[in-house]
């Protein structure tokens, strides 16, 4: 089959256009990699998909909301479609899909050779509550290129939109990651490019507020450790104040706001005062900080458990609710936050409930960052090291055989 040709004899150009598949039969032929990359944003579209594969791939038979048929393509595949993807990966199959849905006066992607099908996929991406496509004549890399492109202008403000496009209303809980101003997820990036106010925690990534423009208020929320600290009502006040008057809020946390982060306080305040309120969950510290590290807190074999202990109080303050002997008689791998200042007591409360002296240690400072800095030791000589070594919050402490690990380890 041949391109498609304009009176000149060039090759005709596409038509962008958005199509409404809500409850519309999409088909795509083949199961492999292709598929597996298209079906998300077809589901999404509230398509009732139909993949035909022969031996389909395991995260595409998975795939919810897809039926899946294991077996050649049949032309009958095609009756009640109104949009097609050929995507197998031999051109004769896809020959004859593109042939039959064209018959059917149905559009057909062809993903092997754009040219020779009857539409094409645009490459695209989201801001807000814009979606846009770039074609480049079926120069997928060249597309793809562009999409990313525009999607950083957007997001860093070189690339201006109207700002009176509507905002997500009320407050949104979003999580910063570990401190690496990359590891935020793409739509906490996408609400904090958004945000009229940003409230932002003391180990939020601080470039992320530098690329804020100037019409953005930021609030300090910093909590220091054994330090100044905003209290936790005026936080709940400033969020349901902003929101109510019309602003849309953005509570920057650092890792996840669920974890050691109090979101779950700042939820029900907007909750009791009616503010319409988003949780973006984020990379947690806990486990990203040692990953950062080598470290991997679960290894087949050595450890099936993670326990993370906030070191906020220590053991046997009235306030604790962990129970030291039953921690320290876990196999696995134990993660305390906050626990900087009590090394020493902690550890002492461990091997006081029968956990081994020889168990290996790793302190993780400033995790993610340039400034990330890995002690290494023994549960005996944990509280030495961390003082030899003048060990600084924010900072993470890894207990179990897997801090002993290394990447090439």
């Amino acid at each position: 089959m041949s391109a498609p040709a304009s009176a000149d004899g060039s090759s005709g150009g596409h038509y962008l256009v958005g199509l409404d598949l809500t409850g519309r039969k999409v088909v795509l032929v083949g199961g492999g990699s292709v598929a597996q990359r298209r079906l998300p944003n077809l589901v999404a579209a509230g398509a009732q998909v139909h993949v035909v594969a022969i031996d389909p791939t395991p995260a595409v038979e998975s795939t919810p909301g897809v039926t899946v048929y294991r077996r050649a393509y049949q032309e009958d595949d095609l009756v009640g479609a109104w949009y097609v993807m050929a995507c197998t990966d031999d051109p004769e199959v896809n020959e004859r899909v593109v042939a039959d849905a064209e018959a059917r006066h149905t559009f057909c992607v062809r993903t092997d050779d754009a040219r020779f099908g009857t539409a094409v996929t645009p490459a695209s991406g989201r801001h807000r509550d814009l979606q846009f496509g770039v074609l480049a004549g079926g120069d997928h890399r060249q597309s793809a290129a562009l999409r990313a492109a525009i999607g950083r202008a957007l997001a860093d403000g070189s690339l201006t939109v109207d700002d009176d496009a509507p905002h997500p209303p009320g407050v949104a809980l979003v999580g910063g990651g570990p401190g690496d101003p990359d590891l935020i997820t793409v739509r906490g990036q996408k609400l904090l490019q958004a945000a009229d106010v940003v409230v932002a925690d003391r180990l939020a990534p601080p470039q992320l507020l530098a690329e804020l423009g100037p019409q953005v208020e930021i609030v300090d929320a910093a909590k220091v450790p054994y330090g100044r600290a905003m209290k936790q009502e005026a936080i709940n006040a400033v969020l349901v104040d902003r929101a109510t008057a019309g602003k849309f809020v953005v509570r920057l946390k650092g890792g996840d706001p669920y974890v050691y982060g109090r979101g779950f306080e700042e939820v029900q305040a907007c909750v009791e005062a009616g503010v319409p309120v988003t949780v973006v969950p984020g990379i947690s510290s806990p486990i990203a900080v040692p990953a950062s590290a080598g470290i991997p807190v679960t290894h087949r074999g050595v450890t099936h458990e993670v326990v993370i202990a906030s070191g906020h109080v220590p053991p046997g303050h009235p306030d604790s609710l962990i129970d030291w002997s039953a921690v320290a008689r876990l196999r696995g791998t134990l993660v305390l936050m906050m626990a900087v200042e009590r090394v020493d007591v902690f550890a002492d409360a461990l091997l006081a409930g029968g956990k081994p002296a020889h168990t290996p240690v790793a302190m993780i400072e400033n995790g993610s960052l340039p400034t990330q800095r890995v002690l290494r030791t023994d549960l005996a000589g944990a509280a030495a090291t961390a003082r030899e070594h003048d060990l600084r919050p924010p900072a993470i402490v890894v207990i179990g055989d897997v801090a002993g690990f290394t990447d090439a380890s």
